[in-house]
């Protein structure tokens, strides 16, 4: 699969996320988190409350006001709805208070890294890194520097999806079979599994950010 050139979304079109959502204060209340995971784990076995009440002899009426954060539940009810649905009594409470891990990366500070085929005039500065996440999935950005000409670019091949965003410079990319020419302010969004890399210099010093997420490991 190559990548293609993606059209602007229409003014009716929305996406599943809103990255401008709000948290609730409510949402910070015990009870609600447990709800909230209640109700999503019961939804991810494709159960009703119905189904659920069956499960664990609770009426439907206590399982809404467990799902809606109106009660607070004991922990033998909960006991028993984790053994109904599946699940860790603790995957209850991941949602409550759970911290988030963030970093910061100064100008200049990033680590620089060699990768699998590194040459001359090629840096890679890893900008930051979160291993284990609640995402389940692993991000890993690149400040990709390229100050000298190479006779040879090495092609990389690697799980994931990537993203490069062109700062400086102009040069050739290639994926699979394709290649793009890429100038400041453009993007190129691929699958990582198929071999890719820089081809052709065009325009020295070349600087890009490359993004590369996959799933992080079990």
């Amino acid at each position: 699969m190559r990548p293609e050139k993606v059209k602007k979304p229409a003014p009716s079109q929305t996406f599943g996320q809103d990255p401008h959502r709000l948290r609730e204060g409510r949402e910070n209340v015990l009870e609600v988190a447990i709800g909230k995971e209640v109700r999503a784990f019961r939804k991810q076995q494709n159960m009703t409350v119905n189904e659920l009440a069956d499960a664990t002899s609770l009426s439907i009426g206590m399982l809404s006001k467990i799902e809606n954060g109106n009660t607070s539940p004991s922990l033998t009810t909960l006991l028993t709805l984790a053994n109904a649905l599946s699940v860790p009594l603790t995957s209850f409470f991941r949602g409550f208070e759970e911290s988030r891990a963030a970093v910061l990366t100064k100008a200049g500070e990033g680590v620089e890294i060699e990768r699998k085929g590194t040459r001359a005039g090629h840096q890679y500065n890893l900008l930051g890194h979160i291993g284990s996440n609640a995402s389940g999935v692993v991000v890993e950005p690149y400040l990709i520097t390229l100050s000298e000409e190479s006779d040879v670019f090495p092609t990389f091949q690697h799980d994931g999806i990537e993203t490069i965003y062109m700062l400086e410079g102009e040069i050739d990319y290639r994926h699979g079979n394709e290649v793009y020419p890429l100038k400041p302010g453009d993007t190129l969004f691929f699958d990582a599994d198929a071999p890719h890399g820089p081809e052709v210099l065009i325009k020295l010093p070349a600087r890009y950010l490359s993004i590369i997420s996959y799933p992080q490991s079990a």
